[in-house]
């Protein structure tokens, strides 16, 4: 005979298998199922940042950027031009696409369907960020890729913009459960790379009311006419726009933030004291960016049944 207690365990094992389990994201996440996916991965990011240093930026920049719109899914990767690829914050200024493919061939040459392009593309932002001096971190892996771009009205919607204020960026960060000093950390990150004059026009002729050094701004003029000329470039670091180091925190302390959302961070706000507690302590700058560019890649991470092994990362197989 059978016990009425069978019964009830096997109801609970039958209830356990039907609830929905979401798969975690780990450091170890490929070790048996390609092991060599890392190294890869870096001896291809560290060619191409060799090749041209700003590249270190555009990869940190893209990881960014794809987080930031219906998570870390490796949407910004696909080649869909009516998308978030074309939102403001993105058209004609996202770049590394190609650098990220060949990262992923790299991978695929030696286990083929194992890796996302969304993993692909944050490891790659965390070599690129070493390749140019900054501090590495431990990268969570798992992700799976998604089969559709983000929206542009969610891309235009999610992704902070050059002319945000100080409020506005907390908001931002704050809908992506990153805080304030998260938020100070991962601007950081303009301690490397360009920026559009179309971006920065506006604040080196007056017009955000965010003081800046006027020599700055009459540099910065020189390349940035008031009409035409919007895709000339400037350094968001002028002095070394090449290093991942402090310079950029130096620069908004003398008013030399180039974009009016760097300059907001140091300017009679909440955030000034920790604009100077990197200045005071650069490690803790560094330290604090790997810790926020980790709770960054946990996004709305695609993981489990969920998304897709995309072959390359321009499709969607």
């Amino acid at each position: 005979m059978i016990s009425p207690n069978y019964y009830l365990v096997t109801l609970v094992i039958v209830l356990i298998a039907n609830v929905p389990c979401e798969a975690q994201l780990s450091s170890t996440f490929y070790d048996r199922t390609c092991p060599k996916a890392l190294s890869a991965i870096q001896t291809s990011i560290r060619q191409a940042v060799s090749r041209e240093r700003r590249m270190a930026a555009s990869l940190v920049r893209l990881h960014f950027h794809d987080c930031f719109v219906q998570g870390c899914d490796g949407s910004i990767l696909l080649n869909d031009f009516t998308g978030e690829r074309v939102a403001l914050q993105n058209n004609n200024s996202v770049r590394g696409f190609e650098v990220v493919e060949a990262a992923k061939r790299a991978v695929e040459a030696i286990c083929p369907g194992v890796v996302s392009c969304a993993d692909v593309l944050a490891v790659a932002a965390r070599d690129a960020t070493v390749a140019v001096g900054g501090k590495s971190w431990i990268v969570k892996l798992g992700r799976r890729d998604s089969t559709t771009a983000g929206s542009k009205a969610l891309a235009e919607s999610d992704l902070p913009r050059g002319s945000d204020s100080l409020q506005a960026l907390i908001s931002n960060f704050a809908n992506k459960n990153l805080n304030e000093r998260d938020m100070v950390a991962l601007s950081g990150s303009h301690t490397i790379g360009l920026a559009r004059c179309v971006t920065f026009r506006a604040r080196i002729y007056g017009n955000d009311n965010v003081s800046i050094d006027p020599g700055f701004a009459r540099l910065r003029q020189q390349q940035c006419p008031q009409t035409g000329g919007n895709d000339n470039l400037a350094p968001l670091d002028l002095v070394t726009p090449n290093l991942f180091d402090i310079k950029y925190f130096k620069n908004l302390e003398q008013k030399k933030g180039l974009l009016t959302s760097d300059q907001v961070l140091f300017n009679g706000g909440s955030s000034d004291s920790i604009v100077q507690g990197y200045i005071n302590n650069p490690r803790s700058f560094l330290s604090d960016f790997g810790a926020s560019m980790i709770k960054m890649g946990d996004i709305e991470p695609l993981t489990g049944a969920n998304g897709i092994i995309r072959k390359t990362c321009g499709s969607a197989n």
